[in-house]
């Protein structure tokens, strides 16, 4: 049975480009970004890639902050953050994409330095996971901010396919950098206040039903204000 109803439809026309858009722009993001990280592993057999490494609490090592992002210690731990920039650069990128640019250069920074901090000295970290885990974080935590329908879907697809970030930011595994891991995401979390209106949620239909509910708040609250 078909009800006729002035409501008009959740997503416009107009709206789906621009959602369409916003999503090309984040997967070329992604593939771009993916691409430069694999050229980067190819030519690490001619980089000294122990002196591009946080090394904590050297102050040479400092200089690993800017470049160990762009490094990785094996295909392995290479292939495991392709596919979490896959995932969590898309989605951050198409639903946030202003918050998202803004992000990056912060939680790149935080990641770097809570290893260079949190360290053991002499040890090395290397790899973008901290980054990563920025991206997640600031998923999550805008979807507990703004609460509309796109920010809560993203946030749930973000724990749901990253379960391990609340174990990543722990110390957990030696072979691991949970601080930069950390780093990340203090850094995402501080962006997601930071940036939380930088990207303006999609136009929705008000329904009779929310309208008069606001109603009858706003003559609640004036008769209490009496």
């Amino acid at each position: 049975m078909h009800l006729p109803t002035d409501a008009l439809p959740d997503d416009l026309p107009s709206q789906r480009l621009r959602d369409k858009r916003r999503l090309q722009r984040a997967v070329l993001w992604s593939i771009g970004s993916a691409l430069a990280l694999c050229i980067v592993f190819a030519c690490q057999q001619w980089l000294p890639v122990d002196a591009l490494a946080v090394t904590p609490w050297s102050a040479a090592g400092l200089w690993g902050v800017l470049t160990a992002p762009l490094l990785h210690g094996s295909p392995d731990h290479l292939v495991s953050n392709l596919l979490a920039l896959a995932l969590l650069g898309t989605l951050a990128g198409a639903v946030y994409p202003r918050a998202t640019v803004r992000m990056l250069p912060i939680a790149w920074l935080t990641s770097g330095l809570a290893a260079w901090l949190l360290g053991d000295a002499g040890s090395h970290h290397l790899g973008a996971s901290g980054v990563l885990q920025g991206l997640a974080y600031l998923v999550a935590t805008l979807g507990v901010l703004r609460r509309d329908r796109a920010s809560v879907a993203a946030a749930m697809i973000a724990f749901t396919f990253s379960g391990g970030m609340l174990a990543a930011v722990l110390p957990h595994d030696p072979t691991v950098s949970w601080q930069s891991h950390l780093g990340g995401a203090i850094g995402g979390v501080i962006s997601a206040f930071a940036f939380r209106y930088s990207d303006p949620p999609a136009p929705r239909h008000r329904y009779s039903w929310e309208l008069e509910e606001e109603a009858a708040d706003d003559i609640d609250d004036a008769s209490n204000s009496m």
